[in-house]
C-alpha cells in the first residue's frame, strides 16, 4: 500500500473504493464538495492519479491509497491510515468492481474467485474495518454499490451479478446489526451509466440505444447524478434511512 496526503485539516473523512473509475471519481468529488476529506482507494495508475489531480484542483483534502482489493489486510491498513491522516472516518463507499464477461459454462473458478475477492470479500472487509472505526463515535454511514443486473440477470456476467446481489444482502444484514452503533448502511444499484465498463458490450451506439429503450427517462445518466444519491445516503438528510437499496437507473427497474 502507498498513500499520500494533500491539504489535510483533520475534518471527518470519507473513503471511496474504485475511485479511479468514472462513478468513483464523481463520488469522491461530490463528497469532497460536501465537506469531507476524501480517501481515494484503487490500484495505482494514471486514472487514480487523475482523480487525485481533480480533487487537488478543486481544493479538496484527500488521501491517495494504492491498494489491491484482493488483499484484505491492505484494505484494513488503508482505512486506518486514512482515519489517522485526514480525520475520523464517517463514510465508506464500497464502489470498486471487476466485471469479466464470459459465458457461465466457460468461467474458470480462478476468475470467479477474483471477482468475489474484489466485489464481495473486499466490501465485507472494508465495511468491517470502517464499522470498527465508526462505532466509538456512534455514527457513520456505509454505502455498498450493487447493480440493477441482480434484479433480472444479464448474459455472460454470472460472476459479477452474483456478487452484486451479495452487496444488497450484506447491506441488509449490516444495517440490522450496526444500527445499535448508530451506523447506517444502504446500497445503490446503478443502471447503465456511460463508463469504461461498457467496453464489454461491443457496439457502443447500439448498446446506448438498448439502454434508452428500456429506461423511462430517454437519456443516458451522468456520473454526477449517481454521486448525488450517494451524497444523500451518507449525509444528514438521510439520517433515518438504513437497510435500503436505491436504483439509480433512469427508471429501468421499478420496485
Amino acid at each position: 500500500m502507498h498513500g499520500s496526503v494533500a491539504h489535510s485539516d483533520r475534518r471527518e473523512s470519507a473513503i471511496v473504493t474504485g475511485a479511479a473509475g468514472a462513478l468513483g471519481r464523481a463520488t469522491a468529488l461530490r463528497l469532497g464538495h460536501d465537506g469531507f476529506a476524501v480517501g481515494i482507494l484503487d490500484l495505482p495508475g494514471d486514472e487514480l492519479s487523475e482523480t487525485a489531480s481533480q480533487l487537488a484542483s478543486a481544493g479538496i483534502a484527500h488521501h491517495v491509497l494504492e491498494v489491491d482489493l484482493r488483499d484484505t489486510d491492505a484494505i484494513a491498513a488503508a482505512l486506518r491510515d486514512a482515519d489517522e491522516a485526514i480525520g475520523p472516518l464517517a463514510a465508506l463507499v464500497n464502489n470498486a468492481a471487476i466485471y469479466p464477461s464470459r459465458a457461465f459454462l466457460d468461467i474458470p473458478i480462478d476468475e470467479y474467485d477474483d471477482v468475489v475477492a474484489v466485489n464481495q470479500r473486499a466490501y465485507f472487509a472494508a465495511a468491517q474495518t470502517a464499522a470498527r472505526l465508526m462505532a466509538p463515535h456512534k455514527r457513520g454511514a456505509i454505502v455498498n454499490v450493487g447493480s440493477i443486473t441482480w434484479h433480472g440477470g444479464w448474459s455472460n456476467l454470472a460472476s459479477y451479478i452474483s456478487t452484486k446481489g451479495a452487496a444488497v444482502a450484506l447491506t441488509r444484514a449490516l444495517s440490522r446489526e450496526l444500527g445499535t452503533h448508530g451506523i447506517r448502511v444502504n446500497a445503490v444499484a446503478p443502471g447503465a451509466f456511460p463508463t469504461k465498463a461498457e467496453s464489454i458490450q461491443g457496439d457502443q451506439q447500439e448498446y446506448s440505444r438498448f439502454v434508452i429503450e428500456h429506461q423511462a427517462l430517454k437519456r443516458r445518466g451522468n456520473p454526477a447524478e449517481f454521486a448525488a444519491v450517494v451524497s444523500f445516503l451518507v449525509g444528514d438528510d438521510s439520517s433515518f434511512v438504513t437497510g435500503q437499496t436505491i436504483n439509480i437507473d433512469g427508471g429501468w427497474v421499478m420496485e
